[in-house]
Parts: C-alpha cells; structure tokens; sequence
C-alpha cells in the first residue's frame, strides 16, 4: 500500500468515527457523496440475516428425518448489529403476518423432538414475543423458526439502534419477503395469513412506527415530480449519498404480491416498500435476478433499476468453495450480492467466502459508477477499522 493510499484510509477511519468525512488529494467524501447516487454503488448483503440455525435437538431431528432439507437449511447469522458492524449493508427479513398473535407460538417441531425421545433445546420463546400481534420473523413454520430477533418490531429496532451510532453509513437495504406458503416437510403445518392490501397497510405502519419518515428513502422520494416511478429511475433520480446516507431502504422481495401492495397506490404513492418490479411497469425501481446472467443484469443497472442477485444458494457452493456463480455476481453491476457467507462468516467447510478487495464494505458499482469514484470514499474499510 502507498503511503498516500495508506494516510487516505486513516483520514477517512478517524472521520467516519467522528461522524464525518474523509478527504484526499482527489476529492473529499463530501463532494463525492454529492455526484454518487445509491445506485451506483455495490454492497454485499446477508441472506435469510435472521436466522440462527437449528439447536442440537432439532438438528438432530433434522438429520434423521428431513436431511435433504437439513443439507440446503445449514446456515445460521448472528444477530443484525454484527453482521452491520461487520460490513453488511444489505439485510434480508422473512416476516408472516399473526395480526391477533399466538399463530406462531408453539411450533410443531417441538412435540416432535419430545417425541422423537431428544432432549429440548433452549427455550424457543422465553419473553413470549410470539403471543402479540404483529409482523413474525422466521423462516418456515413448525420447521425452520429460531431466529436471532423474532418479530419484525425487533429487527428493525435492532438495525435502528445500530444506524443511529453510525450515522455516516451508508444506506442499508432491507428486503422483506413476505411469507405464505406450508412447507412440503410438513403437510399439516400453520396456515400462514395471507398478505392482502390491508395487511400490507399494517406492514407499512409497523415500519413506520420505528422508522421515522428522514430516517428511511422511499418511492415518494425517488419519484418526485415524475408520473412514475420508473420514469424517474429511468431519469436517474436515485437520491445522492449525501441525501442517504444514515438511511435505510426497504424492498419487498415477493413479485407475486406486486399487484397486492400496489393496489390502491399507483406507482406505490405513499407506500414505504420498493416492489420486486417487473421491469418497465410503473412501479418498477427493483428487481431481482438472482440467476440471471452477466449481460442480464448489466442491461438493468444502466437503464437505472436497483438490482438484487445471490452469489450462493442452499449451502452448494459453500461446500466445495465452488465459486463459479460469486465470481459472475461479482462481475455484473448488481447493487445487492446476497450470500449466506459475508466476509466475517466464512463457510466451515470449505471457507468459501463472499468479500471485497482489500476489506472494502462497498465498491463503487463497476458498470455504472462515476468517473472519480474512489472506493474507500465510500466507508472506511473493515481490515482498515
């Protein structure tokens, strides 16, 4: 490392701490944070970001029942504030609607380990947090249910708690998969509540009640004056860091829900979510391609859409640190490269990995950054910290 490259660093470690800005001979942080827009940034993001992995009982009943689905489900994070800490910037919540509370409260995998003879694990709910109404966070019911924060207020308590000791960072997407479905495990599971326009309604309102309105960007404020949405994301109208930053960014992750979330509120007027848009439709301003290709997804990021893709999927790639699919996703422009592996948690088979050069937390976005743009700008980096 250079000496100027190396006093660059340490200016901007010593300013971000302080809450403020980093400057080099080139440019400042500040007068790069006034030509960057959020998208035209790269971020690694955790998948699944709640989830804590099976206790001993449970895995073991995974294991002689259902090792398929063990295989494909072993995987766990710690909780939202390390993963932050650690460089994460993008986060993932699966949430289930309980609008009376108690759907969730007592898990079938419960009885069935007592019955299977296992000894229990830990207690699964000890505050009683699946009792009250409100939004749910695991990731399939009667299965697959600890996570590190359980219901939806908790996670973004968690995440609003850790931005708020961090106000320089740079903004945190949040995508929210919304939860319907019974798993094939088990035929005779909980019925999940289904997510109509009202229960969107209560989702927006449990957002914003931890959430103020300048604490979050939402499509109200990238669309501005513009009919649409996607004409002004087309337009390029992505807000500059500098109005990002301390920010976070809320995505819904399911397409076919798109119309649901979006009934009543055209191109998502006064909605808080980002729909996983088909692009060219109204509302579009994400999408996803998480197996999409390089030319793909590229195609996308320069027409000026926020897009998400996976470096790895159910745990495949982490056994053999096969890294053929990380190393596409690191090649395109995707904004978001969602890994069960971000760079503090390495895979323990093989330690297969998802990270940046250097320790970088984010990188300005390869296909569509600005000219100038300078990487350690962006956040201090990790091994730099």
């Amino acid at each position: 490392m250079s000496i100027n490259r190396a006093v660059q660093i340490s200016a901007a470690i010593a300013l971000f701490a302080a809450g403020g800005f980093a400057v080099s001979q080139q440019t400042t942080a500040a007068e790069q944070d006034q030509r960057v827009h959020v998208n035209q940034i790269q971020v690694i993001g955790s998948h699944n970001s709640y989830h804590s992995g099976f206790p001993p009982s449970a895995r073991k009943y995974m294991e002689i029942n259902y090792p398929e689905a063990l295989h494909s489900l072993d995987y766990s994070h710690p909780p939202l504030q390390d993963q932050l800490s650690a460089g994460v910037r993008q986060i993932e919540i699966d949430v289930y609607a309980d609008a009376k509370g108690g759907l969730y409260s007592h898990p079938a995998i419960l009885d069935r380990i007592a019955k299977a003879g296992l000894p229990a694990d830990a207690e699964y709910d000890p505050h009683h947090e699946m009792d009250k109404p409100g939004f749910k966070v695991f990731h399939m019911q009667d299965v697959d249910v600890r996570s590190t924060c359980m219901t939806l207020m908790a996670c973004l308590t968690d995440v609003r708690s850790w931005s708020k000791q961090h106000p320089q960072h740079l903004p945190i997407f949040i995508l929210v998969e919304t939860k319907e479905g019974k798993p094939r495990e088990l035929p005779n599971a909980v019925v999940p509540e289904p997510f109509t326009p009202t229960v969107f309604d209560a989702l927006d309102k449990e957002i914003r009640s931890v959430f103020k309105p300048d604490e979050m960007i939402t499509p109200d404020d990238v669309r501005g004056n513009a009919a649409t949405l996607v004409e002004a994301v087309h337009a390029g109208k992505w807000p500059v860091l500098a109005e990002a930053r301390g920010k976070v960014i809320f995505l819904l992750d399911q397409r076919h829900v798109e119309s649901v979330y979006t009934e009543g509120h055209p191109s998502l007027r006064g909605r808080v979510l980002f729909t996983n848009a088909v692009p060219g439709a109204p509302d579009a301003a994400f999408t996803e391609q998480n197996n999409g290709s390089r030319e793909e997804i590229d195609a996308l990021v320069k027409q000026g859409y926020l897009v998400r893709t996976r470096t790895d999927e159910g745990t495949e790639q982490a056994r053999t640190n096969d890294t053929t699919r990380r190393d596409l996703a690191l090649s395109t422009g995707a904004q978001m490269l969602s890994t069960d592996y971000p760079p503090s948690e390495p895979s323990r088979w093989a330690r297969y990995v998802v990270s940046f050069p250097d320790g970088l937390v984010a990188r300005c976005n390869p296909v569509i950054k600005p000219s100038g743009c300078v990487d350690s700008l962006l956040e201090p980096p990790l091994a730099a910290r």
